[in-house]
């Protein structure tokens, strides 16, 4: 853990040296006050940016006005992703001059021509380029803000031999990671919930991360929306790794228990079954299927193990369901212990990952610097007979928007 925060300590580091070191470079050609101005003005901002982010878990956000607070989170976000893009292009330039530095002292036997105006040419234009980069990623990122709440319906169809013929044509619609904490428009949020009410679902699961870190993110508001969600054969959900309250302090073990106790009864005032290590079964007709749902657990050493899968399969072997689906918050516990330990488990939802709220998602290509932590980040996979379903998630958490990952509604028919 130490080795990789110096690692990232050091990125941090290089990208602030270059993004200086251009726009210093870049400022050259102005007059000697513009010169100034631009680069007091630079420090300054980068300074404001840095202050947010080493005060986050100090700074009462939910009472600062949410446009000023969603503007300068995005602008940050951006500004720092700005600054690896810069720092990229850059490396890319010294690469390239020390090849040519090289180069040039094998073939003349000596130091290189002084004639340096081409490298310089060519340096000027590399300098541009991440200027030009850094300033997309800041205007993206801003506008980002505004998708945070532009919900996408995902619809696809799943075939299986075991299904049951009773429950062919089982309508599924899958959300994950609501983050009630990061909300600043109920009437916003309420329009997810009538958008998943129109998918005329049998089914709703719910895949963990109802809040960001305390039960009372859930209050009276944001209970009535959530208790909107109905569906004929029920709404199922699970807890995940934010659910827990791990991740703020707590004045007494006993305080940090009883709010998650609170956020466990919010579920029932819902008229969500939280299933806590546990399966329920289906019949249809005298032909069954089951639901398991397991507390968080997932493969990675930061984050909790206190999902109990063997309890939440007890007894079915016994009762010979063909057909079972699993509810697991966090999508590395498939590859880790599903995939491997219980073969038998047809289809696994899952959500966590958030698409990481940043990429490319197209038809043709997908990609979000999440896929370096997960390999199992968004969408559709398949081992053998076996599939998992990783949602992009309804809410948002730390960015208060969505570049190229949308917030997402899944409709899974089953056949």
């Amino acid at each position: 853990m130490g080795f990789r925060f110096l690692i990232v300590l050091a990125i941090i580091g290089f990208a602030e040296y270059y993004s200086f070191v251009v726009v210093r470079s870049l400022a050259k050609g102005l007059s000697v006050p513009a010169r100034n101005a631009v680069v007091v003005t630079y420090i300054v901002v980068t300074l404001i940016s840095w202050l947010g982010f080493v005060l986050f878990r100090k700074l009462n956000w939910a009472n600062m006005p949410h446009l000023l607070r969603n503007m300068y989170i995005g602008f940050v976000v951006g500004l720092f992703v700005g600054k690896i893009l810069v720092l990229l292009v850059m490396l890319v330039d010294d690469v390239r001059r020390l090849f040519t530095w090289v180069i040039t002292s094998f073939a003349s036997g000596n130091s290189p021509s002084s004639d340096t105006a081409p490298t310089i040419e060519r340096s000027l234009f590399l300098k541009q380029v991440a200027v030009t980069l850094a300033g997309i990623s800041i205007l993206g990122f801003t506008y980002g803000v505004r998708n945070r709440y532009r919900y996408q319906v995902r619809k696809l169809k799943l075939t299986f031999a075991n299904l049951p013929e009773k429950f062919r044509g089982l309508k599924i619609v899958q959300i994950s990671d609501i983050h009630t904490g990061s909300f600043d428009s109920p009437h916003a949020v309420e329009q997810g919930i009538k958008k998943i009410m129109e998918q005329n679902a049998d089914l709703i699961f719910f895949t963990g991360d109802l809040v960001n870190n305390v039960s009372h993110e859930v209050d009276d508001t944001y209970q009535k929306i959530f208790s909107q969600l109905k569906a004929p054969l029920g709404v199922y959900s699970i807890l995940g790794n934010h659910d827990y309250g791990d991740y703020v302090e707590w004045p007494s073990p006993e305080a940090k228990a009883a709010n998650l106790e609170t956020l466990k009864s919010i579920h029932g005032k819902v008229g969500w079954k939280l299933m806590m290590n546990e399966n329920v079964v289906l019949d249809r007709e005298g032909q069954k299927i089951a639901i398991l749902g397991i507390e968080n657990w997932s493969s990675k050493a930061h984050f909790p193990r206190y999902g109990d899968l063997a309890r939440a399969h007890a007894g079915l072997a016994e009762q010979q369901i063909p057909f079972k689906m699993l509810l697991s918050h966090d999508p590395s516990h498939w590859d880790e212990q599903v995939c491997t330990n219980y073969t038998d488990i047809d289809l696994t939802f899952s959500g966590h990952t958030h698409g990481m709220q940043f990429g490319i998602d197209s038809k043709i290509f997908k990609w979000s610097p999440v896929q370096y932590m997960y390999a199992k980040w968004a969408g559709i996979y398949q081992y053998g007979k076996q599939f998992l379903y990783v949602n992009r998630g309804f809410g948002f958490l730390g960015y208060p928007g969505r570049l190229g990952i949308l917030p997402e509604i899944t409709l899974i028919e089953l056949a």
